[in-house]
């Protein structure tokens, strides 16, 4: 069965969008958009260090986007509003990613597919390597749900409750170091950020639940990788964007449909 490079491509965008499914919920409850930004441009940094030391691409992807991660959150706070640092980090990181790249022989002829994905050439390796990932992101958010919520949606409760804000920004940085890992075989670095917020934000107006906004992401994800993957080969266009594409079709469905059902 995985011998169909269209099966492993769907495979690979489900699993992509299972991980990114209940993270990106958290993203857009704590209005995080800009932060993953900045973890997924980090992504191409890593690309280029795997490539200079001839190591696993996920893992140097992985080592950089966590790197980010923890020194955005290291310096927020000391002189620079958070926007202005994130913009800065997620700029130099992706302008010193790309320069990087450049001084690497051979590594031009991917960096469109380390920029916006490559989904039709994952491999069976990369399938065990996203799904895998998947599986540790959402284990370890469901093991840190309760007091993920708390601290995201009341955090007076948390700290009368001795939940450290802090503990549980470092368990979101760590599930977003992964997913970017994850996911920059499928969308590329530029694509990942539209993928951790636009499915939960088409999910938002339809849930009553945390719970079943993290439910309705992950087929909403789901939806957009498989349908974004079925008009990609019918009007031969990039698969990564047309994905980014579907998904954000439902977001206007979506939204439409609740500005109707509020005008009623």
């Amino acid at each position: 069965m995985l011998d169909d490079f269209l099966v492993r491509a769907g495979l690979a965008g489900v699993g992509t969008s299972l991980a990114a499914a209940p993270l990106g919920c958290f993203v857009v409850w704590r209005r995080m958009a800009y932060f993953g930004d900045a973890t997924a441009h980090a992504a191409l940094l890593g690309v280029a260090l795997s490539l200079a030391f001839q190591g696993p691409i996920m893992l140097g992807v992985l080592a950089a986007a966590l790197l980010m991660a923890l020194l955005v959150q290291s310096l927020s706070g000391r002189g620079l509003a958070e926007d202005t640092l994130l913009g800065v980090l997620a700029h130099a990181s992706l302008a010193i990613g790309l320069v990087a790249v450049s001084f690497l022989s051979g590594a031009r002829l991917d960096l469109m597919g380390y920029l916006f994905g490559d989904i039709l050439a994952v491999t069976v390796s990369d399938l065990a390597l996203i799904w895998g990932g998947a599986v540790a992101v959402i284990a370890l958010l469901a093991w840190r749900w309760q007091r993920l919520l708390t601290a995201t949606l009341n955090p007076d409760l948390a700290q009368a409750s001795g939940i450290s804000s802090r503990t549980e920004q470092l368990v979101l940085t760590v599930a977003l170091a992964l997913t970017v890992a994850v996911a920059i075989k499928a969308v590329g670095a530029l694509l990942i950020g539209a993928l951790l917020i636009i499915p939960p934000a088409a999910a938002r107006p339809l849930a009553r639940t945390p719970e079943a906004m993290a439910l309705i992401t992950a087929v909403f994800g789901s939806l957009s990788a498989i349908a974004g993957l079925a008009a990609s080969f019918h009007f031969d266009t990039p698969t990564g964007p047309t994905i980014v594409c579907a998904a954000a079709a439902m977001f206007c469905i979506t939204a439409l449909a609740a500005r109707v059902k509020i005008k009623r």
